[in-house]
């Protein structure tokens, strides 16, 4: 659609999706040992980024929520600057894959997948260069459905499982990263 004499493309898809999980008895994960779950999460934020990747309207911010005049004037779209969104995505998605993995005395070599969020392929790229995992341990599903935003991770599971690239007892890292400027990062036995 164009806007404001501009063209506006947006790379979303539609998908649902929800991860599963359920309290053992047992021993606690962790990367020493072959229990099964969250070892650790990690999350951050950085508002500095609120203005760079945000939707403002329709929102609770806006007196009326969302009025005729927001539409008209385009106001009613994602603003993105890109290139500040790609360089924080690459650089704090590798940071919080370091973290993780250093934390819990993990190598890059240990790590059997990892399922990145699906927003941009030139990010999953970079990052997975940064950190140092090889493109076959790289789940990528974007190019089939675009972005379909938080359900990404758990679609690509489910396909990592149904493709056999994701096995019980796997150590995978899951990375993600969103407006605001948000970030985190799981590390889980499979």
């Amino acid at each position: 659609y164009t806007t404001k004499g501009r063209d506006v493309a947006v790379l979303f898809g539609d998908g649902a999706g929800a991860v599963m999980l359920q309290a053992d008895d047992g021993e606690s994960p962790a990367a020493s040992n072959s229990q099964r779950g969250v070892i650790d999460s990690l999350l951050g934020s950085d508002g500095s980024g609120a203005e760079v990747l945000s939707f403002k309207i329709p929102g609770t911010a806006n007196p009326g929520f969302l009025n005729l005049e927001d539409i008209q004037e385009g106001r009613v779209h994602p603003t993105m600057d890109g290139r500040t969104v790609f360089k924080n995505a690459v650089l704090r998605m590798g940071e919080a894959a370091h973290m993780i993995l250093e934390r819990n005395g993990v190598g890059v070599e240990d790590v059997s997948l990892l399922a990145p969020h699906q927003a941009n392929m030139r990010i999953n790229t970079m990052v997975a260069q940064k950190v140092g995992i090889p493109e076959d341990r790289v789940f990528n599903n974007i190019e089939h459905y675009g972005n379909t935003t938080a359900a990404t991770i758990p679609i690509c599971l489910s396909e990592a499982v149904d493709q056999g690239k994701l096995k019980e007892g796997d150590l995978l890292l899951t990375l993600a990263f969103g407006a605001g400027f948000t970030w985190g990062a799981n590390l889980i036995r499979w």
